[in-house]
């Protein structure tokens, strides 16, 4: 069986200290899920619509913060250098759009998910099959990158092989979100925020620190070793990382980040859209105490990665002994090793690494869920379905969804931040540009919606067949000349699967507006549920937008000078 990283050089074996960290925290997790448990979808799905805004700050900020994050983004800044910064650049704007575009006016809409949202807005179960089914899938790819992690980093502290690893750190997961649901999700995010945050910047403080690299600001002072590592790393658009591979990536996460069903669905967790936006202003801050201090981190084990296997900066991006892919997903736990830090330390950062892969996956395992038991199950199929068959149904989709994973991560397709990148993709090409619209333009309709999605669906498909799949099907290989190369280059060069929404967004937006424009309009109940979005009048707990137009409030919202022209003009 492979062992996709090197024994002797990472000193893989069983560690006693870190290894009784790491099960302390998984049953700690174990624990809380147990401890709130929910029999009902509205804490399945939306956590009762009672979170404060800190501790949803702190669950956007761990549900967000992945295995991509935590491990990914060093590794792909240790491996890509300047072309790493477009993944930071694009996750963190990504927040400030969500912020000012979404996160109240999501809110105010008030569904339990976001096909949800997409099917009431556009009056079509199509439209909520499509975005199901591209929730699915984002889930799918999106946690296949966090299953990996998990797995490496539980054969860094058991010692054991990776698949093991997997599987037991993913039954784990499981286990404790087929109990809990959203509400116990949401304080084990709390909890694995903490861990995760401590972990991270212990480790890069005491890294520097101890080798001399830095000492109060190593977000800054690692500035200082840019003239000692390689071209690779601090040169920009060298390589096969051209400018507009950079600013097709930056552009991709950036929507990609507002198309995310898992990080749209914490906005219906709380019970105002005011708490929306202070939980998202403080999920930001949290988010900035790990993404300022990645690059640190990545140069210092790049450096370190040079000394301890005595070759020169060049030589650890390109030739035998250059890193590796795993090794670049793991650089952070490999700076501390190399470092010589105790183990214990090093096993801390480890947990760190898994809390931040589990956080994330228990967000995206409960989108899958809901997407399935609600929006396909209760919507589409069985309208009658009472509430303990939609539970058991998210239930097990979320059993499903996991075994899934665990076998594709065995061998994944592509490194940790790049399986992520890829759903960032599918989401900002497909699901945001509905999100924008349907939030912004009351004259978006049904047609243009099933239009753009369709448009979006294909265009991201036909990149990753062309670009990826040829790498593991033998008669596209064969077809494309060879396991590494593309069906069709110049299709690949502009709309590669990393980036494929700098092409796909503003296409679907076009598509969506022509089609719109050239049939019937929305209904009028339809178009005051989206001014009501924009209303200054404050909704009660429960409430949405909906049941306010019901109630006959959008005539007063009209009266009280939030039409759409003046909605506008506040906007």
């Amino acid at each position: 069986m492979t062992v996709p990283l090197q024994a002797e050089a990472l000193d893989i074996s069983f560690k006693l200290l870190p290894a009784i960290i790491v099960f302390l925290m998984m049953a700690s997790f174990l624990v809380i899920g147990f401890v709130f448990k929910v029999a009902d979808t509205e804490g399945m799905w939306v956590a009762g619509r009672g979170i404060g805004n800190i501790e949803n700050g702190m669950a956007i900020g761990a549900n967000w913060m992945s295995a991509a994050s935590y491990l990914g983004l060093a590794g792909l800044v240790a491996l890509a250098g300047f072309y790493g910064l477009a993944f930071i650049v694009g996750w963190t704007t990504g927040y400030f759009v969500l912020l000012i575009f979404l996160a109240a006016q999501m809110r105010r809409f008030g569904k339990y998910t976001a096909p949800d949202f997409v099917a009431d807005r556009f009056n079509s179960p199509m439209a909520r099959a499509l975005a199901a089914f591209t929730t699915l899938l984002i889930a799918y790819v999106y946690s296949v990158g966090q299953a990996r992690g998990m797995g490496l980093v539980g054969q860094y502290v058991f010692g054991l092989d990776i698949i093991p690893m997997i599987i037991v750190m993913m039954t784990i997961t499981v286990g404790y979100l087929a109990l809990s649901g959203m509400l116990g999700a949401t304080k084990n995010m709390a909890v694995q925020y903490v861990i995760l945050i401590v972990a991270f910047l212990a480790g890069v403080y005491v890294v520097g620190f101890s080798q001399g690299y830095s000492t109060v600001l190593p977000q800054i002072e690692y500035g200082a070793l840019f003239s000692e590592l390689g071209r690779q790393f601090s040169e920009p658009f060298i390589g096969g990382n051209s400018y507009y591979l950079w600013v097709a990536t930056a552009f991709s996460l950036i929507v990609g980040t507002c198309g995310l069903p898992h990080v749209l669905v914490r906005f219906y967790t709380v019970e105002s859209e005011r708490t929306a936006r202070w939980s998202t202003v403080w999920g930001l801050f949290f988010i900035l105490l790990l993404y300022w201090a990645a690059p640190a981190m990545a140069a210092f084990g790049v450096d370190l990665f040079a000394a301890v296997n005595g070759i020169s900066s060049e030589a650890v991006f390109s030739g035998e002994q250059a890193m590796s892919g795993a090794e670049g997903d793991v650089i952070v736990v490999l700076a501390a090793q190399f470092a010589q830090l105790p183990t214990w330390f090093v096993g801390l950062v480890a947990a760190g690494a898994m809390a931040a892969a589990i956080a994330t996956t228990a967000g995206l395992f409960i989108t899958a869920s809901s997407a399935v038991a609600h929006d396909i199950y209760a919507e589409l199929i069985n309208p009658d379905a009472t509430q303990r068959q939609q539970v058991l149904i998210g239930r097990a989709t979320i059993i499903g969804i996991g075994a899934l994973v665990t076998v594709t991560a065995f061998n994944p397709p592509a490194l940790i931040g790049e399986l992520v990148a890829y759903a960032f993709s599918l989401a900002g090409t497909v699901l945001f540009p509905m999100f924008f619209l349907g939030l912004w333009w009351e004259n978006t309709n049904r047609q243009g919606a099933l239009a753009g999605m369709t448009v979006g669906l294909l265009l991201w498909f036909t990149s990753i067949i062309n670009s990826v799949l040829p790498a593991y099907v033998g008669f596209l290989a064969d077809i494309a000349g060879g396991s590494g190369q593309a069906l069709i280059p110049i299709y690949a060069q502009y709309v590669p699967p990393i980036g494929a929404a700098l092409i796909g967004t503003p296409l679907v937006f076009l598509v969506t507006i022509a089609v719109s424009m050239a049939t019937p309009e929305p209904p009028l109940e339809t178009k005051r549920m989206v001014r009501q979005c924009h209303s200054p009048e404050p909704m009660g707990q429960q409430q949405s937008a909906e049941d306010v137009v019901a109630d006959g409030g959008e005539e007063m919202a009209a009266d009280g000078g939030t039409t759409a022209d003046e909605t506008d003009t506040e906007a």
